[in-house]
């Protein structure tokens, strides 16, 4: 997300850490390792307003594009299907995670001052 915030002149170090830090609920995350020692990303989900949402959704630069936040979110999508409910999430607007969103079905659903709103629904 540090790329897209200094795209907009937004990138603050400590707001970062601040927002992070009050956001995170370490019971709601998965840590995703690669079988070894090595953290390739995480992603935080709760309950929220009769479905889920996903509030934090990352993958290491050093992973990305090599299909590895495909498969973390089809993994995070078949738990708001077997749950029978749908999948929120907010996206920066600068950001390329937009692209990413769109690609595995989210649907924009509005929009802030700074973010997109996305919503993924399992098919009935």
């Amino acid at each position: 997300m540090r790329p897209s915030l200094e795209a907009l002149g937004r990138f603050d170090p400590e707001r970062a850490r601040i927002r992070l830090l009050k956001s995170f609920v370490p019971k709601e995350t998965t840590l995703v390792f690669d079988g070894h020692e090595t953290l390739l990303g995480f992603f935080m989900m709760s309950e929220r307003k009769g479905g889920l949402f996903l509030n934090h959704f990352y993958v290491d630069p050093d992973f990305q594009g090599q299909g590895l936040g495909a498969r973390l979110m089809e993994r995070v999508k078949e738990e708001a299907a077997r749950k029978g409910v749908s999948l929120d999430l907010e996206a920066l607007k600068e950001s390329r995670a937009n692209a990413f969103y769109l690609s595995q079905g989210f649907v924009k659903t509005g929009e802030s001052d700074f973010d997109n709103e996305y919503r993924w629904s399992p098919a009935t």
